[in-house]
């Protein structure tokens, strides 16, 4: 019989080029014109864990796109891991800055450049690949389920009613996720947590109509400049967030846990130079790792209104636009902060424009207890196929889901990704590194080992 690291050898072309097959379907969760193409996502996904062996992998519809669930029970007396991921992508937007069309994968320098190359196609199949090699080697230590979904870029609306529904079908005794990064392959890291997100929209209104801006100018309030000037006052001077009670509820991090932060190496040179800025900006008194971790943030995410074309025209517009998200930290609730971003946009607008805002989604943020057995079990995987322990470091992103998956499930999650930060998540020519995508399918199935080991 093969080890898994021997058949994983023989096979590698074979999973490098199924997985470039799925990331050439345009599985755009947020644009209604590739529903289509979410169906087909699916489809694959479904067709890709049965032949790794699943025992049954079926879709679920939804109010919005399928989901995916599959299963391998190997004997229901041992411990079960539930992996979780998702097959929709971000909009590839905008799409002049890609290097090579988005959803035509090219290799370039060991690394696959394609939108849902990391987030999250290539990790997610990391799992379907590690069961079949455990499949094929006759070695599957504990039973196995996968809920793949096709809403997480755009908030899991429908993962919700899914699980609420269907808590007998999701049983298990952990919950384990490769939607994270981690330092590198040379520091090897686990994301303790991740951030929550309220995210919402704001529109301005002026006058009723466009209007020319000699004529008006100077008389009638231009909502573009209303607009700067209310989000402008959302930091002070040392980059702290002055909406009222924002910080009210944020679980500070104590002097230890900074101190361990600490010990993931940070090269502040290296960092700016890959970002091509001269300078960092963040909030004063804590360091850049600890200020994309540890502390909540507000970040414009968009901001549009008046004349945008070719030329000039001279306009005094109706309307301004902004999209607002904010990362919140544990004990943040996105409930809360979303009805503060939204009541403080209308408290502070003048007379002489009209705002509304609403709610465009949330989530919530989430801890893993480093002592909790799925942690352990991720730490041992990692320390076995690196040979050294990874550092543990808390994530900036958000997975909005995590905190429904363990209050319903009433399990915990741990995180085991292998992206990396500058695998440009959400942005033009995103990446995963290949060696990347082949260390997760060798490391997984030693999780599954040492999970199904632990009492």
């Amino acid at each position: 019989m093969q080890t898994w690291k021997q058949y994983q050898e023989e096979n590698k072309d074979r999973f490098l080029e199924e997985l470039l097959g799925l990331l050439r379907i345009p599985s755009v969760s947020a644009e209604s014109n590739h529903k289509a193409d979410m169906q087909t996502c699916a489809e694959a996904v479904k067709e890709a864990l049965l032949q790794a062996g699943a025992g049954k992998a079926v879709i679920y519809e939804t109010d919005g796109h399928p989901l995916v669930y599959g299963e391998k029970i190997v004997d229901p007396s041992k411990p079960t891991v539930l992996v979780y991921g998702h097959y929709d992508v971000q909009p590839p937007d905008p799409l002049e800055l890609w290097k090579s069309a988005p959803f035509e994968p090219d290799i370039r320098d060991g690394k696959i450049f394609a939108r849902g190359s990391a987030d999250d196609k290539g990790q997610f199949f990391m799992h379907v690949k590690a069961l079949e090699i455990m499949n094929q080697c006759g070695k599957i230590p504990g039973n196995i389920k996968f809920i793949i979904e096709g809403e997480e870029e755009i908030g899991s609306p429908s993962l919700g009613t899914f699980i609420k529904t269907h808590k007998d079908l999701l049983k298990a005794d952990v919950i384990l996720i490769s939607d994270t990064s981690m330092i590198s392959l040379n520091t090897p890291s686990i994301d303790t947590g991740v951030r929550g997100l309220a995210y919402i929209q704001v529109e301005v209104t002026g006058p009723n109509r466009d209007l020319h801006s000699g004529v008006y100018g100077g008389a009638v309030a231009n909502p573009i400049t209303i607009l700067a000037r209310m989000i402008a006052s959302c930091h002070d001077e040392n980059n702290h967030i002055c909406i009222p009670r924002f910080y009210d509820d944020v679980l500070e991090s104590s002097a230890e846990d900074r101190k361990k932060m600490a010990q993931a190496p940070f090269d502040e040179k290296e960092y700016k130079a890959d970002l091509g800025v001269k300078d960092l900006w963040g909030e004063k008194g804590y360091t850049s790792n600890e200020r994309t971790g540890i502390r909540p943030t507000l970040e414009l995410n968009g901001i549009w209104g008046g004349y945008q074309g070719e030329g000039s025209k001279t306009v005094l517009p109706s309307k301004a636009f902004a999209k607002i998200s904010a990362r919140l930290v544990p004990n943040q609730s996105s409930e809360k902060i979303t009805r503060l971003l939204l009541d403080y946009f209308k408290q502070i607008a003048p007379g002489s424009v009209a705002v509304n805002a609403f709610e465009l989604h949330g989530g919530e943020p989430y801890l893993t207890p480093l002592d909790s057995k799925g942690y352990l079990a991720a730490e041992k995987a990692i320390e076995t196929t690196f040979g050294k322990k990874p550092v543990p470091v808390r994530g900036g992103g958000s997975i909005p889901i995590c905190s429904l998956l363990e209050k319903e499930l009433g399990i915990k999650i741990v995180f085991m990704g292998f992206g990396l930060d500058s695998d440009n998540l959400h942005s033009p020519n995103e990446k995963f590194d290949i060696a990347n995508f082949y260390k997760g399918i060798e490391t997984i199935p030693y999780f599954h080992r040492y999970f199904a080991e632990m009492k």
